[in-house]
């Protein structure tokens, strides 16, 4: 679909320059997929908030020391 934006023209200018006249549509189509998909990702986080409960879960007051003991446990890791 044809659509139309408007951009500075030293934004222009900059994008010729890293990626030439031919390709602005293909580098503006992913740079927006990009940001799209940050959007999307926002969108779940936000979404799982307060999905845990604030209390009764096994890492406790200490999630660091949680996390410590989860890996000392864990005898396929290394170090």
């Amino acid at each position: 679909m044809r659509v139309h934006i408007t951009l500075a023209d030293e934004l222009v200018r900059e994008l010729d320059r890293r990626v030439g006249p031919r390709r602005r549509s293909a580098f503006i189509t992913a740079a927006v997929e990009h940001a799209l998909e940050g959007e999307r990702r926002w969108e779940l986080i936000e979404s799982a908030l307060g999905a845990v409960a604030d209390d009764d879960h096994p890492w406790g007051a200490d999630p660091a020391r949680w996390v410590r003991e989860q890996r000392r446990s864990d005898a396929a890791r290394v170090g």
